[in-house]
């Protein structure tokens, strides 16, 4: 059913209160008389919690009169109508109920049928700003997904370097991002956190709200989502002393915008100042080595390249001890759960480099060394039940200790390792997104006419941060997640129309979509023509 227009009635009068109340048949004209009360002071609790559509009320009444209601209404429903009945022709009285926000005055006495003329066309106006509303939130909805995408593709052709100032200043100014600067900077930012895990679900949700609002408070910084990479978040500034000090602030932001959520982890990597915008490549790839090295490095900080380099040389496996072999598989198995394959080689170069070379010499540390990476791997391989096509290697594992006799082939070896897990695990993944995207669509299956319905609601159900779902929805449905929800509604709908007498509002109302207007709106959008063309088209076909 069509959901009606609440109205809340005020007025000290019993007689007259009583009189307003019965002489309109309040369902038959399409409304829901939710309550009334003799004063202000008792309607304002009642009032907040109905949260009607329409408020009648007297201007004059004890301990709290029809004015102060209507600004205390206003200020906590600004969506209200407020329609107040006065035997007081006066000027300042009109004045004020203006200056409050109500809708309309009237003067007593008033006939039912004046009243309904009234209620009816304060309700076309509800219905109507419902209708604008309703469109907005869809093309807002769309809007955001679509940006999001589009600020994706401007990335990677800014790290690519074939646009022009021009065209970049031009494609900047489309999302409000002025890339007129003298220098530039790239920092990588992720939180760490396992996403199937329903436990962080809503902490994630939270976590990522923080961290892009920390960052797009700060001037001549722009946020750029990267999907399950993150964020990258584009520095610009006049001059290097600036850029510095604006990293520092970043920084802090991010850090403060973490401190709640003490479950999760997070890391970042700092790419150089660069003079040129077409020169970012060089930032990127710098912020893109030291965020590779979360998987090596303690969490909870954000590094640069040579602050990793710096860690590495101090640090140094030295293959003395189980604590420090122990420190090595960690990183490992850090890595094939979470890294992905254009990180392998920086992540092999870290692994590696932190073995000495005067140990790489000697051959048993480098049969170790490739036996326990080996072993690593392919337990991994087991453990997500995709081992098949790595087993051979323990059967080759002899040979190859024969062939290994230097550092670049120890990395040759891990880094063909790696990739071949890593696709893999990848491909698990890729089904595991598929039950995930097959959840998502279940839960819309099931709520899809339910106006709370969102990609947000829809995200944590599954277990997801929105932005990650929305990327992964996206790419697995072939469609944007508001795309899929209409879709969805709108064939129940014409499902609706051949095999039920209901009114096409009635429809509207049964797939979510509570006001008929824009029911029908969307429908013709989707369809190319309206609910009651469709019918007839169908049944004509029979």
């Amino acid at each position: 059913m069509i959901r009606k227009i609440k109205v809340f009635l005020v007025e000290d009068e019993v007689i007259i209160r009583s009189g307003v109340k019965k002489s309109i048949n309040w369902e038959q004209e399409g409304y829901e008389f939710v309550g009334e009360a003799s004063d202000g002071e008792l309607a304002y609790p009642m009032i907040l919690k109905e949260k009607p559509d329409i408020l009648i009320t007297d201007i004059r009444m004890p301990f709290m009169d029809g004015l102060e209601l209507s600004r205390l209404v206003k200020k906590e429903l600004p969506d209200i109508k407020i329609l107040i009945l006065s035997g007081y022709d006066e000027f300042e009285y009109a004045k004020k109920a203006i200056k409050i926000g109500v809708t309309e005055y009237l003067l007593k006495p008033i006939s039912a049928a004046k009243l309904t003329e009234v209620l009816n066309a304060v309700a076309e106006t509800i219905r109507q700003e419902n209708e604008e509303k309703n469109l907005l939130e869809t093309y807002f909805a769309e809007m955001r997904e679509n940006t999001e995408r589009d600020k994706m593709r401007l990335f990677e052709k800014l790290l690519m370097g074939d646009l022009s100032m021009g065209e970049i200043l031009e494609a900047g100014e489309r999302f409000g991002m002025n890339l007129g600067a003298s220098c530039y900077k790239i920092v990588l930012f992720k939180i760490l956190a396992n996403l199937e895990n329903h436990v962080y679900a809503e902490q994630m949700v939270d976590a990522c709200s923080s961290v892009e609002q920390a960052a797009s408070m700060m001037e001549g910084v722009y946020v750029f989502q990267r999907g399950v990479e993150g964020w990258a978040f584009l520095l610009t500034a006049q001059d290097e002393k600036s850029m510095e000090e604006s990293a520092k602030i970043l920084y802090q932001n991010l850090k403060q915008a973490m401190k709640n959520y003490t479950q999760l982890e997070y890391f970042g990597g700092i790419g150089s100042t660069v003079p040129r915008i077409r020169s970012l490549k060089q930032s990127f790839r710098e912020a893109d080595r030291a965020f590779a090295a979360r998987f090596v490095e303690e969490t909870n900080q954000i590094i640069s390249q040579k602050e990793f380099e710096k860690s590495q040389m101090e640090e140094g496996l030295k293959m003395q001890g189980v604590v420090q072999i122990g420190k090595s598989r960690e990183m490992l198995q850090k890595f094939l759960s979470n890294g992905t394959r254009e990180e392998v080689k920086a992540f092999s170069d870290a692994y590696i480099s932190r073995i000495e070379e005067e140990n790489i010499r000697s051959t048993m540390v480098r049969q170790y060394v490739v036996i326990d990476v080996c072993i690593v791997i392919l337990s991994f391989c087991e453990r997500i039940s995709s081992a098949n096509r790595l087993q051979e290697e323990a059967e080759e594992l002899q040979k190859m200790m024969q062939k290994i006799h230097s550092l670049s082939e120890i990395k040759k070896y891990v880094v063909r390792l790696l990739n071949e897990a890593i696709e893999l695990r990848d491909a698990e993944s890729g089904r595991r997104y598929s039950d995930l995207i097959a959840a998502a669509k279940k839960e819309i299956e099931n709520h899809y006419m339910t106006e709370e319905i969102s990609l947000n609601t829809v995200a944590i159900s599954v277990g997801m941060s929105p932005s990650y779902f929305s990327s992964i929805f996206s790419k697995e449905a072939g469609k944007t997640f508001v795309e899929y929800l209409t879709e969805v509604r709108i064939e129940k709908a014409k499902e609706f129309l051949m095999c039920s007498s209901m009114k096409t509002s009635e429809i509207g109302y049964e797939v979510g979509y509570k006001d008929p207007h824009y029911f029908s709106y969307i429908f013709k959008k989707v369809q190319g023509c309206s609910p009651k063309e469709t019918e007839r088209e169908e049944r004509n076909k029979r």
